[in-house]
């Protein structure tokens, strides 16, 4: 246990006033959401006003790369991660009440100082478990939903079986950033020409051969494929390679039709999102009655972009 824990804890213990053997009745609407922060174990909690209450679960073994310990490459477009601890002495499950009317969750559980606090009841429970199940999703943010990127969408509702690599780059169009391997970002290429908010309703297609833009290797239809259309600059990005400014980029210009051939494609990243839920088991504290603590929290977070190697071809 952290030393910041233990003087937060002894100072909950000094200020603590005694319960009365009364039975409380309080609500706990503290919602689904929560916080935590991490030194040598993890402290999960939640604080309301109006009354000033928090419940915190405090573990000692687990750190977030332990609920985040996906392969770097996924099999499916989600996985899940699941790992229970007990409740013991050294993983404490709280019920806390304060006299202040405004109390700071990240100050009270995470300064390496707290800050001084009245504590009008403390309940501690050292019995039970606590689930902890992540699920990560991963996305390539270009605008396309993920179930609309697969040709082969099976009965499984699963585009890592068999998926549609359209490019041929290495990486399924569900998480592909430029699905036609043309350097030009699938969300840069324009695909929705009305306002629905729809991609799919009348997707721009330039040389109107029936392939809309973001998967169509030559935008303009002039034999020269768009990633080769950088008369200008010779970067992996057409966009910036500007003839005729009426006109605009020339990989959309049929006029231009000199050739620099590209040598490798853009960078790619995919995001992930990680869902946890935290699930408690057996868990109650004396003086409590008819409140149920199975649920915890949920917690969605964005994880860091991840890059991903693709074959040029």
């Amino acid at each position: 246990m952290t030393r910041k824990f233990i003087t937060l804890l002894c100072t909950f213990l000094l200020i603590c006033s005694c319960d009365d053997g009364d039975i409380i009745t309080a609500q706990l609407e503290f919602g689904d959401d929560f916080d935590y922060c991490e030194d040598d174990g993890l402290i999960f909690y939640k604080t309301i006003d109006d009354p000033s209450e928090s419940l915190s679960l405090y573990i000692n073994d687990i750190t977030i790369e332990d609920l985040r310990a996906f392969d770097t490459i996924l099999e499916d477009v989600t996985e899940t991660i699941s790992i229970d601890k007990s409740i013991n002495s050294t993983n404490v499950f709280n019920y806390r009440r304060y006299s202040d009317i405004s109390i700071n969750g990240a100050e009270l559980f995470c300064s390496p100082i707290p800050p001084s606090v009245t504590i009008t009841l403390d309940e501690e429970d050292t019995e039970g478990t606590a689930n902890f199940e992540v699920i990560v999703f991963e996305d390539d943010n270009d605008g396309i939903p993920w179930e609309d990127e697969d040709e082969n969408l099976d009965n499984d509702n699963n585009p890592a079986t068999n998926p549609t690599d359209t490019d041929s780059d290495g990486l399924p169009n569900y998480l592909d950033e430029d699905d036609d391997g043309d350097n030009v970002y699938t969300i840069d290429e324009n695909f929705e020409d009305d306002s629905d908010d729809n991609p799919f309703t009348n997707p721009l297609d330039t040389d109107s051969d029936g392939i809309p833009n973001y998967l169509d290797n030559d935008d303009d239809g002039d034999g020269v494929p768009t990633r080769d259309e950088e008369r200008i600059s010779q970067d992996n990005n057409p966009l910036n390679d500007i003839t005729n400014d009426e006109v605009g980029a020339d990989y959309l210009n049929s006029a231009i039709t000199e050739s620099f051939p590209a040598t490798a494609y853009r960078s790619h990243f995919i995001s992930r999102t990680f869902t946890t839920t935290i699930t408690l088991g057996n868990v109650a504290f004396g003086d409590f009655e008819n409140i149920d603590f199975s649920v915890f929290g949920i917690k969605v977070e964005n994880g860091s972009p991840i890059e991903r190697t693709t074959i040029f071809n």
